[in-house]
């Protein structure tokens, strides 16, 4: 594996790569590389020849009372992890290399309307701006024909689905399922912040997906009531719930009771993290 730390190194390896008719397959990622980003990395490989993974904190999308200088910075046993997953290139540039020292306030937003401010981008007003910026650039520097990111951010996966759209960028955009620990605890980076006590609640939030997706397959289509019961069973474990919304699969608008692609999404603090899950429903 190469790892690569400026812009220009990184086209001029593709451009290479290009020549020989590989198909390049991408997976952006904030490090601290858990079992679930493997499992993209795992996906890279079956739809690409030469497979890149990209390893940035994106400073900008975190908020100002949100946790940037807490993040787990794991470089050396990120790096290992993708060498054994026989990753390509590894792309790893510095905030400087990202964002040029003109300043970020004269910078370049890429804004997705409408999605990007609903559910957590409502919690965390201009999140999904610097989300999509920064995915944009790192789409725009590789230039892959596939991109691979995690189901586990549903909302997410839309903008980014939006956004390349949109923007007409030639790039094929691949979701893949959540991956799941003891209890069907999504795994997260932020699982690191929970307590051994927290982590033994902590499942309780895939249950209550579970549980609201059970009764809308039984019938029940009053998903306010639903939302509503959720919360009420994320709160009385210990849970401070921000949302639990039920939403259509394609673009999170509200659905109506005769829609049939539903998504189930949550997002609740426990102790010092804010878990976020889905469950995707076909009626």
């Amino acid at each position: 594996m190469k790892i690569i730390t400026t812009i220009n190194e990184m086209r001029a390896a593709l451009a290479q790569v290009r020549t020989q008719g590989k198909k390049i397959s991408f997976v952006p990622t904030m490090g601290n590389l858990h079992e679930g980003h493997l499992d993209l990395i795992r996906r890279a490989h079956q739809l690409g020849d030469c497979v890149v993974a990209s390893i940035f904190v994106n400073q900008m999308q975190f908020g100002p009372s949100e946790d940037y200088t807490s993040y787990p910075h794991t470089p050396d046993a990120d790096q290992q992890k993708l060498s054994a997953e026989n990753v390509d290139y590894c792309f790893m540039p510095s905030a400087a290399e990202m964002y040029p020292p003109t300043g970020i306030t004269t910078h370049t937003e890429v804004f997705v309307p409408a999605v990007s401010t609903i559910l957590c981008g409502a919690s965390r007003p201009g999140h999904f701006k610097w989300v999509a910026t920064v995915v944009a650039k790192l789409l725009n520097i590789v230039q892959p024909d596939v991109a691979i990111f995690g189901e586990k951010d549903f909302q997410q996966l839309t903008v980014i689905r939006s956004m390349v759209t949109d923007l007409c960028m030639p790039i094929k955009i691949v979701g893949v399922p959540t991956t799941r620990g003891a209890g069907g605890l999504a795994l997260s980076s932020r699982n690191g912040y929970l307590t051994p006590s927290e982590l033994a609640i902590a499942p309780t939030l895939y249950k209550t997906l579970t549980q609201t997706k059970q009764q809308l397959v039984a019938g029940e289509r009053d998903f306010a009531e639903l939302e509503n019961q959720a919360k009420q069973s994320l709160a009385a474990v210990g849970f401070v719930p921000d949302y639990v919304s039920i939403r259509c699969q394609d673009d999170l608008s509200e659905p109506s009771t005769s829609d049939t692609k539903l998504v189930i999404l949550a997002a609740a603090k426990l102790g010092k993290a804010r878990l976020i899950d889905n469950l995707q429903v076909t009626l």
